[in-house]
This record gives structure tokens, sequence and C-alpha cells, in this order.
């Protein structure tokens, strides 16, 4: 694949193809096993930030880990939506077997939880003696579910429970662990990153998992009134304001608001560099930045404006590239070689195998099968990489869908609910757009693709695609 149709020239950075596979160069080998930062944002697009080929929005911190790290050029997010997609990430199994495979909501609180018996990314840390803390939002078991953080793995949770919660970034509380923390009017944002960069001052003498999962820039489009908004003020032409309708709040100046949501993202990821560098710790540190799906239309957020889909067709809930293809960038001085570029084709589930790898821990360590692939040696470049012959995706909203891409190509399935469901084939090397339907040119590799989508498909009394 051609990289540089995704990977563009910006603020001094030029990427290039001729720059792939970890497997070209000699990488430097650490002894010790790395504490991980694993920052899953929400709904950030392919071409959200300036690597990747945004134009009208500044982030300099993420420029940064991409000339001193590695970039993906085909990684994909575990689904279309968040809490199957963490799901996914947690547990190393794809969303036809994981057992969270949409946003089911529970009252008056929380979403479906995860099994408590399965093994989880934080208990693999956990049993290999590091100290664990999930900061942001969870979505992934109610309260008294027995699937909160706190269950699953992580010695500290600060953040929200619920996603629906998250839509606000103004809560009335956190949760402190499994104990409300009235916030009287601050910024959700700052108070979990806050928490985020003193777990990392706290344990930078042991070994530790941080998983930051920052909601922005998921909507509502608000935030403090700063010099980071002042940066976009007159920047660009607003639309009419988007007005509160129950689920997210109101938005004056929704270009503004979601420019500057993408910058203070960014600002925070140079304040988690500057710690590590400061604390000594960056060379034992695995730093991945990645989002958990694609980019939103909501809350008066305008994908359309910032030229997202025109690079990559489908928003956030499409199972095209645009609504699970993601940025992707690792950070390991001395270890991963700088202003790398990568095109191997990975996903959510992939991280699991990784960090087991990485941990030197047996593949065999649970239970539970994992669907992934660890992508170690292309971080590393040592060892040969496994490729994936395919991946698979399901989405349990709006009539139900699948997905597989093997190789170059990738069969799509709509409307799954009515029993009559359509099929879509597109050659993604040739056409990563998605403009050109080749269904009924290439009917083999339709039943082809078909046989793996059904196969990995396991049932579910719970997401059944509406039926």
């Amino acid at each position: 694949m051609n990289t540089s149709k995704f990977i563009y020239p910006a603020s001094g950075l030029l990427l290039t193809s001729g720059m792939c596979f970890a497997q070209e160069r000699d990488a430097v080998a650490t002894t010790e096993r790395p504490n991980v930062i694993y920052l899953l944002c929400d709904d950030m697009g392919y071409s959200d930030i300036e690597a990747y080929g945004q134009q009208m929005i500044s982030t300099p911190n993420l420029n940064r880990l991409v000339n001193q790290g590695m970039t993906f050029t085909q990684f994909y997010a575990s689904t279309a939506v968040s809490a199957p997609s963490r799901a996914s990430l947690m547990t190393g199994q794809h969303t036809g077997h994981t057992k969270i495979r949409g946003n089911k909501e529970i009252q008056p609180e929380g979403q479906e939880p995860l099994d408590p018996n399965v093994e989880t990314l934080g208990n693999l840390f956990q049993k290999n003696g590091y100290v664990t803390g999930c900061f942001g939002k969870w979505g992934m078991g109610y309260p008294g579910s027995g699937g909160e953080a706190n269950d699953m793995g992580f010695d500290v949770f600060y953040g929200y429970n619920c996603q629906r919660k998250a839509h606000s970034y103004y809560p009335e509380y956190l949760w402190n662990n499994k104990t409300k923390e009235s916030q009287n009017g601050r910024y959700s944002q700052d108070a979990i990153h806050e928490h985020a960069m003193k777990f990392i001052e706290d344990n930078k003498d042991k070994a530790f998992f941080g998983y930051f999962t920052y909601t922005i820039p998921h909507a509502e489009l608000r935030q403090p009134q700063d010099s980071i908004v002042d940066m976009y003020k007159g920047k660009f032409q607003e639309p009419k304001p988007w007005y509160n309708d129950g689920d997210y709040g109101t938005a004056t100046d929704p270009r503004t608001q979601f420019a500057a949501m993408i910058t203070r993202l960014d600002t925070y990821v140079g304040q988690i560099i500057d710690k590590l560098e400061e604390l000594g710790i960056a060379e034992k540190t695995l730093f991945i930045f990645t989002s958990d799906n694609g980019p939103h239309n909501e809350g008066g957020a305008d994908p359309t404006f910032f030229n997202t889909e025109e690079r990559l067709r489908g928003l956030k809930r499409a199972l095209y590239e645009g609504g699970m293809r993601v940025p992707y960038i690792a950070y390991w001085p001395g270890t991963i070689q700088p202003g790398s570029i990568t095109d191997l084709m990975a996903a959510g589930w992939d991280m699991m195998p990784t960090f087991v790898e990485l941990l030197g821990e047996s593949p065999n360590w649970r239970d539970e099968a994992m669907d992934g692939l660890s992508i170690l040696p292309t971080l590393t470049g040592k060892g040969e990489q496994q490729q994936h012959e395919f991946l698979y995706w399901e989405f349990h909203e709006e009539n139900g869908r699948q997905a597989v891409r093997a190789g170059e190509w990738k069969l799509i399935r709509q409307n799954i609910k009515n029993g009559n469901p359509t099929h879509e084939l597109y050659n993604i090397d040739e056409d990563p757009h998605e403009d050109n339907n080749l269904a009924n040119t290439y009917p083999d590799k339709v039943e082809e693709l078909k046989v793996i989508m059904d196969r990995e498909h396991t049932p579910s009394d719970i997401f059944n695609f509406g039926r």
C-alpha cells in the first residue's frame, strides 16, 4: 500500500513510505520490562491530527511523538463504538468472541459488564508485579456489577464509570475508585489528567501500567475558555450554534471547540512526554497513543468541514475505513526507531498478545483464547512479525453490521437484522476510500469472505444484531 496517500507533511514532518517495516533497521534492545502507558482517546478519526493529514488543527506534541516514535498507517480500532472496542482491547478477543459487543446501557448508571472471570490487560500487568491505573472513561460494568475497573485488574481508577455520564465534561461527580467524588464545576479532563500524571509521579520507581482513557474529542463540545480555545477564535466560519438536545450541551462555536479539544489533548500528550523525560524514565516506558473508533458528528461536530471523510469514508458506527482505521503512534526511546512508519495491518485486540510477549508470559497464561497477534517484533525490530490472515468486526446498532478484511480485500455485510443482508466488497489497496463496490464483479471472493464472517461470529444472548 502507498502510505503517502494517508501520511502528509505537517509542521516540518515528512513521513515517507520508504521508512516502513521495523525489520529493515537495527533496534536497541532493552533488558528490562518497560512501563506501559496506553492512551486511548475517544472518537478521534484517522485524519484528526497533523501527521495523518489534518491541516486546520495544531498538534505539535503528537508531531513530536511521530518524529520520535513509530507511526502505523493501517491500525484499526476493535470496532466502531466505545464499549465493545474497549472490551476487545481489554480481553484480546475480537467482537465476534468478546462478551460486550455493543453500547448496552444498564440504568441508572453504566454499561453491560465484562465477564468477571475473564482475564484483562489489567490482570496481566498486575500478575506480573505492575502497579495498574485507569484514568478516564471505563464503560464496561455498572457500579456493583463486578465489572468495574477496580474489579478487572486496576489498582487505581479515577474517572467516569458510565459512558453516558461522560457526555458531560462538567459532571456532578467522578469516581475515585468506588467512591463518588464531587467535582464542583471542575472540567473533568483536567481532573483526570492530573490524577494520571500523579500516578506516573507516584510510581516512577516501580513498574506501572497506565490506561489513560481521556474522553476528548467526544461530544459534548465544551471546555474551559482559555488560551487553547483562544488559538482558534475567529479562525473558522462557524455554523449555527448547537443547542442542548438533552444528550449533549450547547456549543455556540462548535468548530472552534472541536479544534481546541484536539489541541488540548495534544497538550496533555506533551505533558506526559515531558514528565517521563523529567523523571528519567522515558527510555523504560512504552507510550502508545490511539483512538477507540473513528470520528463523530455529534453535538455540533463537523467532520466534513475538517475533511475527515475526504481521506477515509465513514464515521463512528460505520464499518467503512473511516469508522475504524485510527491513528496509532508508539514511542519508546532507545528501542523504537525514531520517525519510523509501518503499514502492518493490526487491531486493538492485538494489544493483549503484544503485552504478553513484552512481559515474557506464556501465550497460554489464561484460559480464554486470544484472537490477536503480537506486534512487538514490528515495534522493536527484533524477531519475525506474523501477519493477520484476516481481521473481523461486528457492530450491533443500526440493523447490525459485520466486516472482514483479508489482505487487500474487505467485505462489509449491512442490514443483518432484517434477515436479508447486503454485501459490499472493496479492494482497500486500490480503493482505500471504498468508492467502488466489487461484489458483483468478484462473487467468489464475496463467498470466501462470508465463510470467515459466519465462522467468527459466535452466538450471543445479549448481542444478536437486534433479532
